[in-house]
């Protein structure tokens, strides 16, 4: 199995992960947060789709797809429009409003798409490039892409952490 294909089963596999703590819940349930200090499901999906879509974006050199392919726009949200949730506070999490979850896996399933396509054009010898200076040792390309990754499952267990809670009654 080449790095590539690796790389993009982890992709599907949070990709799956994002849909099973999304799909049929409420607008209540996706902002449901344990406290006034917590993220909800809806910000933690958000939040790691931003983050794929403008570190993939970024070392592709492509245009994200949140500005460029109009999603930001349809999420109306109170944000800069390169803003992935980095740093925000409690109340920039309750900021984060969605109508339904379609929205969220929506956008979504449009990085993931758009990630399948870059990681197509990868071969093993562009992992080594240095994508980032401003860490020592620099970023690799590999290194990027796997941070990418675990972050986006971190977040997407938490999601999926909350939902269990939300349909327990939990919160």
């Amino acid at each position: 199995m080449k790095s590539a294909d690796l790389l993009a089963d982890a992709f599907g596999r949070i990709q799956e992960t994002v849909h099973e703590a999304v799909d049929g819940l409420s607008p209540e349930a996706l902002h449901a947060r344990p406290d006034a200090g917590a993220n909800s499901i809806a910000w933690l999906i958000w939040h790691l789709t931003r983050i794929q879509d403008d570190h993939v974006a970024d070392v592709a050199g492509t245009d994200q797809l949140w500005t460029a392919g109009g999603w930001a726009d349809r999420f109306g949200l109170p944000f800069a429009p390169y803003d992935t949730g980095y740093g925000h506070r409690p109340k920039d999490v309750a900021a984060l409003r969605v109508g339904a979850g379609e929205l969220l896996t929506g956008y979504h399933d449009a990085v993931y798409e758009s990630t399948l396509r870059y990681l197509g054009t990868l071969r093993e010898t562009d992992f080594p490039r240095v994508v980032d200076e401003g860490w020592d040792p620099p970023v690799t390309l590999a290194v990027r892409l796997v941070s990418v990754v675990s972050d986006d499952l971190q977040h997407a267990g938490q999601a999926a952490y909350l939902r269990g809670c939300v349909e327990r009654g939990a919160l």
